[in-house]
């Protein structure tokens, strides 16, 4: 068991989890590049990951499985209630719950290769992920992320995504609710409608549109939103517009061969907060002074990334 501690004075949180260190390669600069049939993810390995919590798919062949991370840094153990001693330290147990999620049997294949059908298939199992998640006790969100490549922390080849189910709200996603709450209409509305018709707008659909945003942090980032307001993916009708898009942005960062993470963020229980997925290439290293500031030095205009995932600078 762990624990959580928050900072002196800022709204910012730390979990301390030592078990994570038994991960493979933990300080190595490249994931673990196991073969086929020796992957513990590989289809045919099952017994070798912790019970499955659930599938797609049936008895003899899955399309997406799920379970608890061999090496969480969350755990539903230990007191949940946030407390503070002695006025600046400010803790609890590391309670929550941490998943991985199996996005293909293939070994051969990252989820750039699935098919729209698979990635919205994916995408309803974080829906429901969130949803059953967010019944357990002493859960207050649901994370959903992708790392992917060597640069954005993953520390196994094969593809697949993880969840945490935390017993706070992320200090980053109570930001977005805060701000927003100073307008008397949805903000992110607006936003889209604006950059539907910039020269920031990667790709979009009947549903969904993704767009490079004016402030980027990372290059090539993008912004992933529903078109209609909607607080949660269990609120959407379909999952295939954000799927169809999403591919779209994940072919190209394939053509870059970079890593990437990306990050689901909904509205918390009680709050008002546009769905919206964030994609962020982790191309460029971080120094002093975006770590030690805040403020990101970013070398690729996102104007410039539009016209790359539009294919306008192409050949």
């Amino acid at each position: 068991m762990g624990e959580l501690r928050k900072d002196y004075l800022l709204e910012r949180w730390v979990y301390f989890s030592t078990g994570r260190g038994k991960r493979p390669r933990q300080f190595s600069e490249l994931p673990v590049q196991a073969e086929v049939g020796q992957c513990v993810f590989c289809h045919g390995n099952e017994s070798l990951t912790t019970p499955e919590i659930g599938r797609r798919g049936d008895a003899k062949k899955w399309s997406m499985r799920w379970f608890e991370n061999k090496f969480p840094a969350l755990v539903p153990e230990g007191d949940a209630v946030v407390r503070t001693d002695n006025r600046f330290y400010t803790f609890s147990s590391n309670f929550g719950h941490h998943e991985v999620v199996v996005e293909t049997p293939e070994h051969s294949k990252q989820l750039a290769d699935l098919t729209v059908r698979e990635i919205a298939e994916l995408f309803s199992v974080f829906s429901d992920r969130i949803r059953d998640l967010s019944r357990q006790e002493n859960i207050a969100y649901v994370s959903v992320i992708k790392n992917h490549g060597p640069a954005a922390g993953t520390s196994i080849v094969h593809s697949h995504s993880q969840i945490f189910a935390t017993s706070i709200i992320p200090s980053l996603v109570m930001e977005k609710v805060m701000a927003v709450r100073q307008f008397v209409e949805c903000p992110y509305c607006a936003i889209i409608a604006s950059e539907k018709d910039s020269t920031r707008r990667c790709f979009e659909n009947d549903s969904w549109i993704a767009f490079a945003p004016y402030a980027s942090r990372f290059n090539y980032e993008v912004w992933l939103f529903p078109k209609q307001h909607v607080k949660t993916l269990g609120e959407l009708s379909s999952f295939d517009g954000v799927a169809d898009v999403l591919k779209k942005v994940l072919l190209k960062l394939k053509e870059l061969n970079c890593s990437y993470d990306f990050c689901l963020t909904y509205a918390p229980a009680g709050q008002d907060l546009h769905l919206h997925l964030e994609v962020l290439p982790r191309i460029a290293t971080w120094g002093g002074l975006e770590v030690g500031t805040g403020v990101v030095i970013n070398s690729v205009m996102p104007e410039d990334a539009a016209r790359f995932y539009r294919g306008e600078n192409d050949g």
